[in-house]
């Protein structure tokens, strides 16, 4: 039977994020070599994310983690709520995407990356703010040079008819899963606190072996479609971890 595999992922990254609590994380993800996925805001103008001034020397940090080839991915524009719409997914009535036009759609898109290449930082990744972004939005992925979306409920990464890879993101909370899948762990640090922490080491001193990168599942899953597997991990996930994640997260 086929074992869980993870991927840590952690959202709202931003120069005035919780870097105190950001540093003891860094330093557990370091001293166990696990590479995560970082969801990196280009220009963050919600202020509910700036819980500390802003750190000077963010971008230099941002390409350091490239550098030791943590994934970084491209997590909305703004990080601002602008429409009720769900998208695709309908999991939170707010979006700073699905709901607007094609062309406000493109020009934040080719704003956000422009911001990270102006700053050394490379991406084919979309992490959307609130998971919230419509089949405009990924439609015009591939335009702006990304073609692989972390998000959606499946067992297993899967590629659609388009060409774009969806590496799925089920979990708010570090659960141990009796299934087999790849399993993304999704993480806002800024109300963390030192138990928090504690309980990062342990769940990955307690699996080690079973972590992944997302670039590893992303180019190993690259031609698979969506199946019957992925409408049953559907229904574990709803049944079992859905609506405690959900209002925790």
């Amino acid at each position: 039977m086929a074992k869980a595999r993870y991927i840590l992922r952690f959202d709202d990254i931003c120069p005035g994020m919780n870097w105190r609590v950001w540093e003891e994380i860094e330093r557990v993800l370091v001293a166990n070599n696990i590479k995560p996925l970082l969801a990196v805001i280009p220009d963050n103008q919600n202020p509910a994310l700036n819980v500390v001034p802003p750190c000077e020397d963010f971008w230099e940090r941002v390409r350091e983690w490239q550098e030791r080839g943590w994934t970084i991915g491209l997590h909305g524009y703004q990080h601002r709520h602008l429409t009720d719409n769900g998208g695709i997914l309908r999991l939170n009535a707010q979006s700073e995407f699905a709901g607007l036009s094609e062309a406000e759609q493109r020009e934040k898109l080719e704003k956000g990356v422009a911001i990270f290449k102006a700053n050394g930082v490379t991406t084919h990744v979309w992490i959307a703010p609130s998971h919230s972004f419509d089949r405009v939005t990924a439609r015009l992925l591939p335009q702006v040079g990304i073609d692989t979306i972390s998000d959606g409920l499946a067992l297993y990464p899967y590629t659609e008819p388009e060409g774009v890879i969806w590496v799925p993101q089920q979990l708010w909370r570090f659960r141990d899963m009796k299934i087999g899948g790849v399993w993304t762990i999704c993480n806002h640090h800024n109300d963390w606190d030192a138990k928090n922490i504690v309980t990062l080491r342990t769940f990955i001193e307690k699996r080690r072996d079973a972590f992944t990168t997302f670039e590893a599942v992303a180019t190993e899953y690259a031609n698979r479609r969506k199946n019957l597997a992925d409408g049953i991990a559907l229904r574990v996930v709803k049944g079992k971890f859905w609506l405690s994640n959900a209002l925790k997260r």
